[in-house]
């Protein structure tokens, strides 16, 4: 991690990630030029012009100030309404090619790891087996373009890695193009 930067609880690093890089560009929210800017999604109903500074999403400022969200709720049904809030407008989301979605384990959203193609995947066994029985209830019954498909992620699909930050488990899901 970053020396300097806020700690995100859910998301350990977001520079290695890709959401947040070294910039010299003004914070749409503080006006400052900090030396790092967000560069994933902010969902909101308000237009803004510009890019977040770390400190602004850490301390919920910009969330607050353009009534939005880094991430959809969407998969965080199970979790407090602290959770539910610390991971929607003060921890910064992620690049997909669809909506990211936060997943939840032992009752607590889960830590945002990065994204995977199937070499770091294939590290953590658990979730590539629950990617497989997913998609083979997703309708893919065919073993071997099942297994094609796990084994080119990282070109035209991806997966999104995450750690449960109560037993350390590893989650993850796919996203495609």
């Amino acid at each position: 991690m970053n020396a300097g930067l806020p700690v995100f609880r859910y998301h350990a690093d977001p520079v290695a990630s890709g959401s947040i890089r070294e910039a010299a560009e003004k914070c749409a929210c503080c006006d400052r030029d900090t030396g790092w800017i967000y560069t994933a999604s902010f969902y909101s109903a308000e237009e803004v012009s510009g890019r977040f500074c770390p400190w602004c999403i850490a301390d919920g400022s910009a969330a607050a100030r353009f009534a939005g969200e880094f991430c959809d709720s969407y998969g965080l049904a199970d979790v407090s309404e602290d959770v539910l809030h610390e991971v929607t407008r003060r921890t910064p989301g992620f690049h997909a090619w669809q909506d990211p979605r936060w997943l939840v384990h032992c009752q607590d959203a889960a830590a945002f790891v990065g994204e995977v193609g199937y070499a770091e995947l294939a590290a953590h066994p658990e979730p590539l087996d629950e990617l497989r029985a997913e998609m083979r209830l997703d309708g893919w019954h065919d073993e071997k373009q099942l297994e094609r498909f796990l084994t080119h992620l990282g070109t035209s699909a991806t997966a999104m890695l995450f750690r449960c930050t109560v037993c350390g488990t590893h989650l993850a899901y796919v996203d495609s193009s």
